[in-house]
């Protein structure tokens, strides 16, 4: 296709698919959502050595949605009844989606639990590793009780936390209380993504979750960014400028 003061040449460069192997690297620039999983079972070791420190009231915090390229990254924060654990806690992960359904809905009954949603706009205004950090102080600062010591999955604590915080790797497959958390963004942020899918159908939200699976990408380079999409991440960026050159991709499919 030939655009008004574009090379034939020029053209068949910007129509390229983002699925294309040079569009994908793209995504090695992007901080990782998940770490590969080993099978572990968390229990209440952490939250009791945090007890013998002096803490009453002990939450944990976990994310999700950090990698994909639309959508939120919601972050929960959950301080579990240590008499009233639920049976089968585990990092969402590796917990099938009707498991992590059910999880939900007993955590939600039994636990203080509180929810953070930083939106794309958020994400693109501090970046998608601050964004997470911010949200997860204010889950922390949203729950009913005041928490005095805090479990962090990953490698970091967020700044100006009202109390101590400790960062564990893998720490959804080893602390029940970040398990919980994990299970709380999870399904959180896969109901949001239902919703998403509903506004915008032809991305396919409700499959890849916002994720850049080859669905995701060709819908990008047919009908290009939409309303949910990060437009800092590159494969975002990418697909707005083949959108302002002009090159749309649905007409072309829609026209054979």
């Amino acid at each position: 296709m030939k655009i008004d003061g574009q090379s034939d040449q020029a053209s068949a460069v910007t129509a390229r698919p983002l699925a294309s192997p040079a569009q994908l690297a793209m995504l090695e620039d992007m901080p990782p959502d998940s770490r590969p999983v080993v099978p572990t079972k968390p229990t209440l070791k952490f939250e009791r050595a945090a007890i013998k420190l002096g803490a009453t009231i002990v939450c944990g915090v976990d994310e999700a949605g950090r990698g994909p390229l639309a959508g939120p990254v919601v972050v929960s924060a959950v301080v579990l009844n240590h008499k009233r654990v639920p049976s089968g806690l585990n990092d969402s992960k590796v917990l099938s989606a009707a498991d992590r359904e059910e999880l939900y809905k007993e955590i939600m009954a039994k636990a203080v639990v509180s929810i953070s949603v930083m939106p794309p706009s958020v994400i693109a205004r501090m970046n998608i590793l601050q964004a997470s950090l911010w949200g997860m102080r204010q889950a922390v600062l949203g729950l009913t009780v005041k928490a005095d010591h805090v479990l962090v999955d990953g490698n970091l604590v967020p700044k100006d936390l009202p109390c101590a915080g400790q960062a564990i790797v893998g720490g959804d497959g080893k602390s029940v209380s970040i398990a919980a958390a994990s299970i709380i963004a999870k399904v959180t942020r896969d109901r949001m993504c239902q919703i998403m899918d509903c506004e915008e159908p032809h991305f396919g939200f409700a499959s890849h979750k916002g994720y850049a699976a080859p669905q995701h990408l060709e819908a990008l380079t047919a009908h290009g960014p939409g309303r949910h999409h990060r437009m800092d991440f590159a494969p975002c960026a990418a697909a707005q400028r083949l959108k302002d050159a002009g090159v749309v991709v649905a007409d072309q499919v829609a026209a054979a």
